[in-house]
């Protein structure tokens, strides 16, 4: 059974506040909307490149040290899919500066911001074919907000810089996979270049698709709603989240989003962090069952369920 091993996590220091940002979008006449109803206070900014970010998340990364040879693949969960410069690839660079260059390096794009769950999922299957009972997958999440587009998810979200490493096994003790479900909603791929009339639509079925696979997600784990201790979601618009509580009767306070004013949305990266800090913060206890769930333009809608 697939299980995270560790999660590490790393924020940037530089912060900017969602005024300017704002402003240098061309957006500062909506600063009250992001601000007092979408639940964003700042972001976290800083020089460098996305391979800046992975190490920094890799340094702090304990578990890892010692077990070097055991990780088989090295993955990066990507929601834009051109993040380097041809030829270079900052994930190959990582990998070989962490004594990791024996494993298999690729990166997933294809559920975009959701791109973090089913690159879990993807190591958690190799992992169980593997004849090393004790192989591991690691999983690094996060970009940089280099351009206009990857800086805003227009009436949804800011987008921040920060990174996640996560370390997977085939069949660990904590944090163990219970249910995972996913789907896909072809007609929305043109996002986020689509029609006012496209975006109205997809508007119209979020709440009741994120819905749907947190769900279906719970009740592949034999689960129920109220058996869920802590949802880690990704950090987009609050209202949408007590939309979503509401509607399956979950208290609004067991949606952990204490990140979201601070860091805004880092693409795959929000349940991860989410988790490191719930963690850290005594939120998660021995034998919680939480949700980490996500959602990727274009469009694909995640969840999955986890037994801490």
């Amino acid at each position: 059974m697939t299980a995270l091993e560790a999660v590490a996590s790393y924020r940037p220091t530089g912060r900017t506040p969602i005024e300017p940002f704002l402003d240098d979008l061309g957006l500062g006449d909506q600063v009250d909307l992001y601000r007092r109803f979408y639940g964003f206070a700042e972001v976290r900014q800083e020089p460098g490149t996305i391979v800046d970010l992975m190490r920094a998340a890799l340094s702090t990364m304990d578990e890892l040290r010692g077990r070097e040879d055991r990780v088989r693949y090295v993955v990066q969960a990507n929601t834009i899919q051109l993040a380097a410069p041809f030829p270079g690839t900052a994930l190959r660079q990582v990998r070989d500066e962490f004594g990791l260059g024996h494993a298999s390096a690729f990166s997933v794009t294809q559920h975009a911001c959701a791109s973090g769950l089913l690159a879990v999922d993807v190591c958690g299957k190799l992992l169980s074919g593997s004849e090393d009972p004790d192989a591991l997958g690691l999983v690094l999440a996060g970009e940089k907000t280099f351009t206009g587009v990857a800086k805003l998810i227009p009436n949804s979200a800011v987008m921040g810089e920060g990174m996640a490493a996560i370390l997977v096994s085939a069949d660990g003790s904590r944090d163990r996979l219970m249910g995972y479900a996913t789907r896909t909603y072809g007609e929305f791929d043109t996002a986020p270049y689509w029609p006012d009339d496209l975006a109205a639509k997809f508007d119209e079925i979020y709440t009741s698709a994120l819905i749907e696979v947190v769900l279906a997600a719970i009740d592949r784990a034999g689960l129920t709603v109220p058996d869920i201790a802590l949802v880690l979601p990704h950090n987009v618009n609050r209202m949408s989240w007590f939309r979503l509580a509401r509607e399956i009767d979950l208290p609004a306070e067991r949606i952990f989003m204490d990140n979201q004013p601070e860091l805004g949305h880092c693409f795959c990266a929000d349940p991860f962090i989410n988790y490191r800090t719930a963690r850290d913060a005594g939120r998660l206890q021995p034998g919680d069952h939480y949700v980490m769930t996500s959602v990727g333009v274009g469009a694909t809608f995640g969840a999955m369920v986890f037994r801490h």
